[in-house]
């Protein structure tokens, strides 16, 4: 088992900056998972750790030792790709033993590996198979299983799921998480999905431009996002974000949206008085707007005027695609409501919950 630190990597492509001055302290037995859009630098960094690609500048740590001269194949570590690379023509067994086969590890050892990692994925019966035989989830276990067996000190993975059906990819998630615990060796894991990042990971490593956003636990990057990026790429739906400037009357302050006024906090307007009469981004969560029949009671509500534009029945809620004036948000409201296209409703916003970004910067206020 080992920690992972990338101390101040950097890895540029010619004129591409595919990772800028990444500075990361992974813990050992962490869940860490790096994520952002495609072409963020994310894989980059992974294969960086990996040795499959050699670091522009930096130091990368695998426990106390510096591997940047290491060959990949020295360094430890197993790593899942999303295709799942398996040899056709052997069987699962086969497909799992062939790296300790090369690597002269003993027959036993090997049959006591191979089967304890198929044991621990549930794929006990696969094993005389070949992988045409085999479903994608099964292939995907495979591919785990030609990792755990290893016993290496780091488990790499890019995209492992994205080759799944959405039911698929709920269940593997949920079992990745459990080989976590089983396992206690550190994870990284490379995923574009949010969803994936919040319900997987000990720790989620925002990265933007190859500039490494915000890091923190989930919880903390949805409540407490660093900048707009981070607010608007970590929740599903992302945050609504309106233009707006705040306002001063008397002892208030007040988000103007042009097409909506709503009252800030009193606790909260400390925080934003230099801010008076300038630009800024106003967020809100679309879980954080409300249908005024079904609005919790511990929340400070403000209500804006808004029109139905779509809405989407998901069973236990309603995604509700709302117009002001001509910008379009989106509300996860209480399926109750009987909104319909074309209507005109009142909208309570949460304001306990909202976020206000400098205009410029991008950085949110606190």
């Amino acid at each position: 088992m080992a920690s992972v630190t990338y101390d101040h990597v950097s890895k540029v492509f010619g004129d591409v900056i595919a990772v800028n001055d990444l500075d990361i302290q992974i813990e050992d037995k962490e869940f860490l998972v790096l994520v952002g859009p495609s072409g963020c630098g994310k894989t980059t960094a992974l294969r960086c750790l990996a040795g499959l690609e050699d670091i522009t500048s930096g130091n990368i740590m695998i426990g106390d030792q510096v591997v940047n001269d290491v060959a990949p194949k020295d360094r430890d570590i197993a790593m899942v790709f999303q295709s799942y690379a398996l040899y056709p023509h052997m069987s699962v067994y086969d497909n799992m033993a062939f790296g300790l086969k090369l690597r002269k590890t003993p027959k036993d050892e090997i049959k006591r590996r191979v089967e304890n990692a198929a044991g621990i994925l549930g794929i006990e019966m696969l094993l005389d198979r070949k992988p045409r035989q085999l479903s994608g989830g099964q292939r995907q276990r495979v591919a785990l299983g030609r990792a755990i067996v290893r016993e290496p000190k780091v488990f790499l993975l890019d995209e492992p799921l994205s080759n799944l059906d959405a039911k698929l990819r709920v269940q593997t998630r949920a079992e990745i998480s459990k080989y976590h615990q089983q396992l206690q060796t550190t994870f990284i894991y490379v995923t574009h999905d949010q969803t994936e990042a919040m319900t997987m990971a000990t720790r989620i490593a925002v990265i933007n431009f190859g500039v490494l956003q915000q890091i923190d636990t989930p919880q903390v990057l949805y409540d407490l996002p660093n900048n707009k990026f981070v607010a608007g790429f970590i929740g599903s739906p992302s945050m609504n974000f309106f233009d707006a400037k705040i306002i001063k009357d008397g002892n208030s302050l007040y988000v103007d949206g042009s097409t909506f006024s709503v009252k800030i906090p009193d606790k909260r307007t400390a925080t934003y008085q230099d801010y008076v009469g300038k630009p800024v981004v106003f967020g809100i969560r679309p879980e954080d707007i409300h249908n005024p029949q079904f609005t919790p009671p511990e929340i400070i509500p403000e209500p804006v005027e808004s029109k139905v534009n779509i809405t989407e029945l998901m069973g236990n809620e309603i995604f509700t695609y709302l117009l002001s004036g001509e910008t379009e948000y989106i509300a996860r409201v209480d399926p109750r409501s009987n909104w319909k296209v074309g209507d005109g409703v009142q909208v309570m916003f949460n304001m306990d919950n909202m976020h206000i970004f400098d205009k410029e910067t991008e950085m949110a206020i606190r």
